[in-house]
């Protein structure tokens, strides 16, 4: 082994060791307490980016999803979900040249008849620039953002259901 593998063993070690040592872990199951394995997500439209992922990330923590609430121990009631786009500077020629892109949540938790989270809001923003050359790949810039942005509101809705 030479001199210069050795001191990339050990940079790799040094940063293996800081990286442990500052809380760092790779996102991944968030345990649930025992009273949310059967939990059922309702709202008026299932099919929403937030719907889709706060429902996944609930099934890769060991919940249970029931299609009705009333067979499930746990409600999980989504009442607003909403992505806004808005117009932050514009060209001298009047073109948008930046938006702000907001994701905003209102949800309730219900574990059998007593309410455990009343209708608390989440929202969530992201700046988004705009070149009129590159239409295409920016359109598509921004479904990544807002697919980006549902992933976030339902993680952080996992970690408020963790702490219940």
């Amino acid at each position: 082994m030479s001199l210069f593998d050795g001191l990339r063993l050990l940079w790799v070690l040094l940063c293996i060791g800081a990286l442990s040592a500052c809380g760092f872990q790779l996102q991944g199951r968030q345990p649930l307490p025992s009273f949310l394995t059967e939990v059922a997500v309702e709202a008026s439209d299932m099919q929403t980016d937030f719907v889709q992922s706060l429902r996944k990330s609930l099934v890769s923590s060991g919940a249970t999803l029931l299609p009705d609430g009333g067979a499930a121990r746990a409600v999980v009631e989504i009442t607003v979900d909403e992505f806004d786009e808005r117009v932050l500077s514009v060209s001298g020629r009047n073109v948008p040249r930046e938006y702000e892109l907001s994701y905003r949540v209102r949800y309730t938790v219900r574990i059998g008849d007593e309410v455990r989270v009343n209708d608390e809001e989440l929202r969530l923003t992201r700046d988004l620039s705009f070149d009129e050359t590159q239409i295409l790949a920016k359109d598509r810039e921004q479904e990544i953002l807002r697919e980006a942005l549902a992933r976030d509101l339902a993680a952080q809705v996992l970690r408020r259901l963790a702490a219940l």
